[in-house]
């Protein structure tokens, strides 16, 4: 089995967008800070190629300049690329592993330090 195709059609990608006020004269400067949006999705595809052109569409078409704040400055999530994309390996469903990530070893403490409890994931 190719590790960069999916067995069963799907891929999962993460794209980045920075926020941007369109007139910004340091939108250029590489020293400037921006917010930032990751966006995972997830894309049907025959290969790696096609779901990383589907996911790049995807980032582009949510980067529309609209009218922001209450003086309407014109502003936009720039797409700046694709930042991850693995196969899913495995069919869709609950309990589906769909990424995973090899880490360093960390001392238990660190460890539990970046555990979460769901109180954490509510806005």
């Amino acid at each position: 089995m190719d590790k960069n195709i999916s067995p069963v059609g799907w891929y999962i990608g993460t794209y980045l967008s920075r926020f941007i006020e369109i007139e910004d004269k340091q939108n250029d400067d590489p020293e400037a800070r921006f917010a930032t949006w990751e966006n995972t999705v997830i894309v049907k595809a025959l290969t790696l190629e096609e779901a990383f052109t589907k996911i790049e569409k995807i980032g582009i078409d949510h980067a529309e300049p609209y009218k922001g704040g209450e003086t309407g400055v014109l502003v936009q999530w720039e797409y700046l690329g694709i930042i991850d994309l693995l196969p899913i390996y495995e069919e869709l469903g609950d309990g589906s592993e769909v990424m995973w990530a090899s880490n360093h070893p960390k001392k238990l403490k660190n460890l539990k330090a970046i555990v979460k409890d769901v109180s954490a994931f509510r806005e």
